[in-house]
């Protein structure tokens, strides 16, 4: 029977790629380790092995994972005997809280040592969740660097090492003028219902900015977990992107953007973007009564204020996304003001190196253990 060294679950795309870069410099300190692994294709890439692709499921929001309750229970009970079999010495989970919650649960009864890289954004609705997270695990790595004192006020072990997106994602390039024949990218969202929900309403917002900047060209960028198919650009020109090293993202001009990781990579970009976000009505209203933040974009929660339009629900119509991101060309003294502003926020977020780091704080975690 094979012992790994770390059980690493992810359950949505963003932690399947902060997962494999994870394993990857766990592998570059120690090629000797042996990484188990929960996530999605970028993960399965680098562990030795890997137990179940969650991440291409996109199972999302309040109500999917109640449909998806056999599916979730079934991977559930096989962690659960693999940590009960003594096959993982640590278990470490990122973001996913329903999920890896359970898996928490199971580790400690297991008495396996526990982690949790990202933290779940307990701080948007429920907060209680700190005092969950901090009875199961022996301690937190953190990426904004609010959550720390967040967990620390709580009596939790915590540490604040920088998000992985400064590991990726390059510096932005000078831009002095604002471009009259723009390059806008279309970020819909990582899973199928999100794609499904905002690619055809961002596609007519593109249409319709598009006649009052004739010029203006499109990129759809698409999730790596699902097909061409998803994204029905049809004979427009558009072209659809796949890339891990943001080459094409960083050309951008401006960008139509669902909720999510995407805005955050395009803040750190310097992208000026109007950010929507659409879901199923029951979806929404547990949401609005649970939702303890004044925004949906991350940039706009670091900043504490508005520096990008949000558009929810019912707003998101092409009309008013269009619209939206008109004015940012309309008014270039705004346009470079919000870039400006996006590309400050790097600074708050620590420096690159951070999967290196949370790698050697495992591993000096192990050796305690």
């Amino acid at each position: 029977m094979e012992i790994f060294d770390f059980l690493i679950a992810a359950g949505d795309p963003s932690g399947d790629l902060h997962g494999s870069r994870l394993i990857a410099a766990l592998k570059e300190l120690n090629p000797s380790a042996k990484i188990a692994a929960i996530g999605g294709p970028f993960m399965k890439e680098e562990a030795d092995q890997f137990l179940d692709d969650l991440a291409g499921e996109g199972i999302v929001g309040f109500l999917e994972p109640l449909l998806k309750m056999p599916r979730l229970l079934n991977t559930a009970f096989r962690i659960r005997d693999f940590l009960n079999q003594g096959r993982a010495k640590a278990l470490v989970c990122i973001d996913y809280y329903g999920f890896n919650r359970r898996l928490l649960e199971f580790a400690f009864k297991a008495r396996v040592p526990a982690y949790y890289y990202v933290s779940p954004q307990v701080w948007a609705s429920r907060p209680y969740r700190v005092r969950v997270i901090g009875r199961l695990v022996q301690k937190i790595f953190v990426i904004f660097p609010f959550e720390e004192k967040l967990y620390r006020d709580s009596g939790v072990a915590c540490e604040f090492v920088g998000h992985p997106l400064l590991d990726i994602i390059p510096e932005p390039k000078a831009k002095t003028e604002i471009p009259r024949d723009p390059l806008i990218g279309i970020l819909p969202g990582s899973r199928k219902s999100e794609v499904s929900r905002h690619l055809p309403i961002f596609l007519e917002s593109f249409k319709i900015f598009k006649k009052r900047f004739p010029g203006a060209r499109a990129m759809v960028f698409a999730a790596r977990a699902l097909s061409d198919s998803s994204y029905q650009v049809q004979d427009s020109g558009i072209e659809i992107v796949r890339e891990f090293d943001y080459q094409k993202r960083a050309r951008l001009d401006g960008a139509f953007c669902s909720s999510g990781t995407a805005t955050l990579e395009n803040a750190l970009l310097g992208i000026p973007m109007v950010v929507a976000y659409k879901m199923s009505w029951p979806t929404y209203f547990l949401a609005r009564s649970l939702i303890k933040v004044p925004y949906i974009a991350m940039a706009n929660i670091l900043a504490g204020k508005k520096i990008v339009p949000e558009l929810i629900q019912d707003q998101v119509r092409p009309e008013a996304l269009a619209e939206s991101l008109s004015n940012f060309w309309e008014s270039p003294q705004n346009y470079f003001a919000a870039r400006e502003e996006l590309i400050a926020l790097r600074k708050r977020l620590g420096n690159p190196g951070v999967s290196e780091r949370v790698a050697r704080a495992l591993m000096e975690e192990a050796k305690d253990a």
